[in-house]
């Protein structure tokens, strides 16, 4: 995208950054960094949905966090998550997936709230696990003005081909793992897809 009138421009040694762009309206930061060239926007807010908001949205909130903190991206994005359902409000992730989490030398945190209605104007792309969470989305916005920022975790799957998360809520270890593969392939598909469209 061309500077907008306004716009400053400079060298800068240091940290691998070799050349940086600021534009006053609204564009924030310009970088080419060591063998990456990326623009980035404005901060850009992610909601991660599923039913209860204590498997797999804090799941995939913790991860992207951890993905975005990893590329130094946290002035430029921001994620949370929620439940279609408020079956468990104010409970942390669920003891099983922040055992999961554990053994990949993950930190899960959080408190689970419901998805409501404030959210569509709040956040630029809102993501279900799978289509049940989906159509309960859209339910609250009969008239179809926020369908735009809503689609499916599954769609930024890179190496995956299932099209939903399953829910490993009802059932063992092996569950929670496979969730996991599911979201660090989604998360990291996602951050790459936000990076090259910004």
């Amino acid at each position: 995208t061309a500077p907008v009138p306004g716009s400053r421009e400079w060298m800068f040694q240091g940290n691998g950054l070799r050349f940086v762009r600021e534009v006053t309206q609204g564009w924030l930061l310009c970088a080419e960094m060591v063998g990456v060239f990326a623009i980035l926007t404005p901060m850009q807010k992610v909601l991660f949905v599923c039913l209860g908001n204590i498997c797999r949205s804090p799941a995939a909130e913790n991860l992207f966090n951890h993905f975005v903190a990893k590329e130094g991206l946290q002035p430029h994005l921001a994620c949370d998550s929620a439940g279609t359902a408020g079956y468990h409000t104010g409970a942390p992730p669920d003891r099983r997936m922040r055992e999961a989490a554990a053994r990949r030398g993950l930190e899960f945190v959080g408190a689970a709230r419901q998805f409501r209605r404030a959210d569509f104007e709040e956040f630029d792309l809102i993501l279900a696990m799978d289509k049940s969470n989906y159509r309960d989305i859209l339910q609250l916005d009969p008239r179809g003005d926020f369908q735009h920022k809503v689609k499916m975790m599954c769609d930024f799957c890179t190496h995956h081909r299932e099209k939903e998360v399953p829910d490993p809520y009802y059932g063992g270890p092996e569950g929670f793992d496979r969730v996991l593969d599911l979201l660090e392939d989604a998360c990291q598909g996602l951050l790459q897809s936000l990076k090259q469209s910004s």
